[in-house]
């Protein structure tokens, strides 16, 4: 028995090693807000959404069987959680079953296993319920052949077959066991036999009984012995086959926790979402774009930074648009404060989103999928003094230029301002036109004048720019409209706000007494 909610032809698995970037990408795109969110304070929700996060989804249709499974969820919480809890409940129920056992023999095992199967048993019987009473109300291909298949795997038939093996492992009749004489009158080939069926006369003591019985006495421990003994060899395949039948139906249990607990984590994280009267949408996924960008399509309306979003305690986080189709390069430059970084994380959060199969923080988005996402933002100086921020960046491209392929975006948040202008300007230059030649998608912020105006002379249509919107007064509206880069990030605004109206001897007065 398979689910198959995460993916059409494979079970979600969450051993899978996570992006080798992965600190990198929590920590730039502050990945944690948007996690706890979603686990709602579950570790396992928090585990599961993680691994689904980072998912990397690059097929257009395994997004949108996601994307439709998802909508179904939506549509239908209540029934998606019912399903969830049955899958918990049979988990941690044969956990608290028989959380010991005095020795590891077949009698053991086969006690075990049978205590478990009748507890699995009843788990079939709800989930059953649950898919005669909704199943007509879910559309999604996923959700649709689930539904089928316990249909078709969970008859009623079926169920009452295996109620009545359970019945009979309990030996109500005592254990009947055949074997044959092997080498020096030992017995071999013990094999466990199903009692025949009774008729009325058998039903009555001392009649009509064939073959020898005796009797182990209370107090012969070695008959005892002996006895178990005889009965373990007995029923060792049989504990063995339904120790097996067992783990394989835990597995499947714990597979539909995982693949329902990613979908119970985005319903989580669309509540608060939408609970902070941000909008959310399916984007509109295409193929990557190995070669060239002439056909990479990147569009959104009112895309935000959920992280940002989430941690706000009141207002909204201001939206952006974007028309990038085309674009291999997008230049992001303005004034200091002016929402470039929180820009450059949403759209990064989209991707990642996207091909997880999860709705967007946007009123609508379409992208073509990369074959991975990196990131690039300035540190902080290194407390050990081991290297200097310039060489901390470069060792940190060196390492994403040893992962990064054709078809992959990277992300660029002031990379090589830690030295001068000139010398900034020229290692961005060579990194961004080596991985632009090789198909590699870049989204860059940057404070260099240099680097972004001689990109602008050249008049590239593969190349975009944007620029954080100033007003006249200072004002900052976090919006970023195409626009040329200007030789100023609007530093003094900072200055203002920091020693306000104060003329110039004043305000270096204030730093003297500060520094003191």
């Amino acid at each position: 028995m398979k689910a198959f909610l995460m993916y059409p032809d494979r079970d979600f698995d969450l051993e899978r090693d996570l992006p080798p970037n992965e600190s990198d990408l929590s920590s730039d795109l502050e990945l944690e807000i948007l996690l706890r969110a979603m686990a709602g304070g579950d570790k396992f929700l928090f585990d599961v959404a993680r691994h689904g996060l980072h998912s990397g989804l690059a097929s257009p249709a395994e997004i949108v069987y996601r994307q439709r499974v998802l909508a179904d969820c939506i549509a239908q919480p209540a029934v998606v959680r019912d399903l969830y809890d049955v899958a918990v409940a049979a988990i941690t129920g044969e956990r608290h079953l028989f959380g010991w056992t005095l020795r590891d023999s077949p009698d053991s095992v086969l006690y075990r296993a049978r205590q478990a199967m009748q507890l699995y048993l009843d788990m079939f019987r709800r989930l059953r319920g649950i898919t005669d009473a909704q199943a007509a109300s879910f559309g999604s291909g996923g959700f649709t052949r689930f539904f089928a298949m316990l249909t078709r795997e969970l008859a009623d038939e079926y169920l009452a077959e295996v109620d009545a093996q359970i019945g009979e492992l309990e030996f109500r009749r005592g254990t009947l066991i055949s074997a044959t004489l092997g080498p020096g009158g030992k017995g071999a080939g013990y094999l466990l036999r199903r009692h025949p069926e009774q008729g009325w006369r058998d039903r009555i003591p001392g009649l009509n009984r064939s073959g020898y019985t005796f009797y182990v006495p209370e107090r012969d421990e070695g008959g005892m012995r002996a006895l178990s003994d005889l009965t373990s060899r007995g029923v060792n395949s049989t504990s063995s086959a339904l120790a097996q039948s067992a783990d394989h139906v835990r597995s499947f249990f714990e597979m539909l926790r995982a693949e329902l607990g990613f979908y119970l984590s985005c319903l989580n994280l669309r509540d608060r979402l939408t609970a902070k009267g941000g909008p959310v949408c399916f984007p509109d996924p295409d193929s990557p774009v190995l070669v060239g960008a002439g056909h990479a399509r990147l569009s959104a309306r009112g895309l935000y930074d959920g992280s940002l979003a989430l941690s706000l305690d009141d207002g909204q986080a201001i939206g952006n648009d974007l028309d990038a189709d085309g674009k291999q390069l997008i230049m992001i430059t303005g004034a200091n404060q002016g929402g470039k970084s929180t820009f450059l994380r949403s759209i990064g959060q989209a991707y990642l989103m996207m091909q997880a199969g999860m709705f967007v923080p946007a009123s609508s988005f379409a992208a073509s999928a990369s074959t991975g996402v990196f990131t690039h933002f300035k540190r902080e100086e290194d407390v050990t003094m081991e290297m200097g921020k310039l060489d901390e960046e470069l060792d940190r491209m060196s390492v994403i230029a040893g992962q990064i392929t054709s078809g992959c975006l990277l992300l660029c948040n002031e990379s090589f301002a830690s030295t001068n202008e000139r010398e900034g300007s020229e290692i961005a230059r060579q990194v961004i036109r080596a991985l632009t030649e090789d198909g590699i998608r870049i989204i860059f912020v940057t404070h260099l004048y240099d680097l972004a105006e001689r990109y602008y002379t050249q008049h590239d249509p593969a190349t975009l720019f944007l620029r954080a919107e100033r007003q006249p007064d200072g004002h900052r509206t976090f919006r970023l409209p195409p626009g040329e880069p200007l030789p100023t990030s609007y530093g003094q605004d900072l200055y203002q706000q920091v020693f306000g109206a104060a003329d110039q001897t004043q305000a270096t007065d204030q730093i003297r007494t500060a520094r003191v």
